[in-house]
């Protein structure tokens, strides 16, 4: 599942090929991935078509873009994206092979997936260009949603123009890449709950944009075990934690994210390679990097831990 830094790559190839762009039309190959959308089809081609995309920012693994009118008027909505566990947003041109001179992000590797499979909705852009949503699984999808003002006053996410956000996002917490997230707040949050503190990092409402991925490689950073309660940590122990965390996510993007399989890619279509730098998630039957003992895989509350029995202790 694509987690923040893979869906930060995502923006940041979108934003030079996408702002400024008139949508001219919407394609939807599969109704399914608009089932967010009040109002359906033809409610979304209603506010799409003819209109101007202003900004593309994002908040956790939320993406979307800000619109405009013909007249260059804010619209007042947001066109939202969420890649779900397989979504890709791909930017096609009439030649394929083709790469905009101006293409932001980082290096990625691996060969380009096939643009012709699993697509489910096309924006047809004023200069030629398209931009494709791919989903196999189709937990993903695109809609329209009101913008309102966040609480904190602050910018809504990266590449906002201000402190808008999309009705359906603002009920997430800020990521840790967010220059206005308040890293103490969140560490007294986490220290307030019983909760395991894996749980607690992947539930989006303290910090968002983690998930399992990540977790894992922050707690391992961190050297504390998946299932100790929030609230037997000290404040200094969580927020080497969060700390741990961002260092990990900003590394991550600097190399285009994680991929395992086809189902993360960038606009271009090319998979990341952070996966050949991960600590913990995944090695298990491998020896840890730090001190040599084989690290194991527990499967708690339903999902996967990858953790150094020696390194990561149970909370006595």
């Amino acid at each position: 599942m694509p987690e923040l830094p893979e869906v930060e790559v995502v923006r940041r190839g979108l934003e030079p090929r996408t702002v400024g762009r008139i949508v001219e039309s919407v394609e939807i190959l599969d109704a399914r991935i608009i089932r967010r959308q009040a109002g359906g089809a033809d409610r979304l081609r209603g506010a799409l078509t003819g209109t101007r995309l202003t900004a593309v920012a994002r908040r956790g693994k939320f993406l979307w873009w800000r619109l405009a009118d013909a007249d260059g008027q804010d619209t007042g909505e947001a066109l939202v994206g969420h890649l779900g566990m397989s979504g890709q947003l791909r930017v096609r041109t009439d030649d394929p092979l083709s790469t905009p001179a101006d293409s932001a992000g980082p290096a990625s590797e691996g060969p380009a997936s096939d643009p012709h499979r699993h697509r489910r909705l096309t924006l047809h852009l004023d200069d030629g260009s398209a931009i494709d949503l791919l989903d196999q699984r189709l937990f993903g999808g695109l809609w329209t949603s009101p913008l309102e003002a966040v609480s904190d006053g602050a910018v809504a996410g990266l590449g906002s123009p201000d402190a808008l956000i999309p009705a359906d996002a603002a009920g997430i917490a800020r990521d840790l890449l967010d220059p206005a997230t308040d890293l103490s707040a969140v560490a007294r949050r986490i220290r307030g709950r019983r909760a395991p503190v894996k749980s607690l990092l992947l539930a989006q409402d303290l910090v968002s944009g983690i998930g399992n991925i990540y977790a894992d490689e922050a707690l391992w950073a961190a050297r504390i075990r998946f299932d100790t309660p929030g609230a037997r940590l000290s404040q200094r122990k969580v927020l080497e934690l969060l700390r741990a965390a961002r260092e990990v996510m900003e590394r991550a993007l600097e190399v285009g994210g994680t991929s395992f399989d086809a189902l993360y890619v960038n606009v271009e279509g090319r998979s990341g390679y952070f996966a050949r730098s991960l600590s913990a998630y995944g090695r298990d039957g491998e020896p840890c990097e730090r001190c040599g003992t084989v690290l194991r895989r527990a499967v708690h509350q339903g999902r996967s831990s990858h953790f150094c029995p020696r390194c990561q202790r149970a909370a006595r």
